[in-house]
């Protein structure tokens, strides 16, 4: 497993750093990077394959993500392959049920080297993994930002209840934020949005038990509403399957006085009808896996 970060002492505060130290800082830099590739080569984070830079998915798993970057609903971002690009349009669903948030798009449509890759930050401890969803991540997350109204971006990561945290040591969801953040620059609250209860697996379950199951399962923080008033919350989260965990956190934070509320996760899980090559079926299926691990 490859999940390690080079890099160099800091310069001292004292002074700048010299021609001199930053030609030795390259040079370590250099040095350390060979060391690791020699002894820990970077590998394909969806088949394990031996690959040129870390992060970087081999030619086969690169060609068969499906990146969801075409036409799609205004309300909930399901591909609307038909829809003519620029168009604003509700998909059916919408107009007769909408969504508690404004756009949930989603990098890549759910597949084989997607569930991998969430499947390795999750269960695999690949914490890496979230700076690789988060690259992929930040173009539909600016394209969240367009034809606002110039609101403020706050990154909220779905929360995981404090007994699933516990046993697993962190929030998947929250890695990404953290990620997202740091590549975007753009604000991010890990503590805003709390699991109230914790909640049955959704794994098998329908779509209307699903919906029941994580009812009243989120909760403000206490000082949610000076924290989230008047800005663009945006929640995060690693898989949308049928979105009954996004609305409910959603609704939640509804109360917290945001002028506006959206979604982004890394993979979503499309219906055949709109992507034949997606054989997957969303009752098997959440952010809240866990019947399944991947070392």
């Amino acid at each position: 497993m490859r999940d390690v970060e080079i890099d160099t002492p800091a310069v001292a505060e004292t002074g700048s750093e010299t021609g001199a130290g930053q030609a030795l800082r390259r040079i370590l830099r250099t040095a350390g990077r060979a060391a690791l590739d020699y002894a820990l080569p970077p590998r394909c984070p969806g088949c394990g394959v031996i690959v040129g830079e870390d992060r970087q998915f081999c030619l086969t798993c690169w060609s068969s993500l499906h990146f969801l970057d075409g036409p799609a609903c205004a309300r909930c971002s399901i591909p609307l392959p038909t829809a003519l690009p620029g168009v604003v349009v509700e998909c059916g669903a919408c107009m007769a049920d909408a969504p508690p948030f404004d756009g949930a798009p989603a990098a890549v449509a759910y597949g084989p080297v997607a569930r991998t890759v969430a499947l390795r930050l999750k269960y695999g401890r690949r914490t890496g993994h979230a700076r690789l969803m988060a690259q992929l991540m930040a173009r539909p997350l600016a394209g969240l930002g367009e034809g606002g109204a110039g609101e403020a971006m706050l990154l909220v990561p779905v929360p995981l209840h404090r007994w699933r945290l516990w046993s697993r040591g962190f929030n998947q969801a929250a890695l990404v934020a953290d990620a997202l953040a740091r590549l975007t620059g753009a604000a991010h609250d890990p503590h805003l949005l709390v699991r109230a209860r914790a909640t049955a697996m959704l794994r098998g379950k329908g779509r209307r038990e699903r919906e029941r199951i994580v009812a009243g399962a989120f909760a403000l923080a206490p000082d949610a509403r000076a924290r989230a008033a008047g800005r663009h919350l945006v929640l995060i989260d690693d898989v949308h399957a049928s979105g009954a965990t996004l609305r409910a956190a959603a609704r939640a934070l509804r109360r917290s006085g945001a002028a506006r509320i959206s979604a982004l996760s890394w993979a979503r899980v499309v219906p055949d009808a709109l992507m034949t090559s997606n054989i997957f079926d969303f009752a098997s299926l959440d952010s809240d896996i866990d019947a399944e691990r991947i070392g």
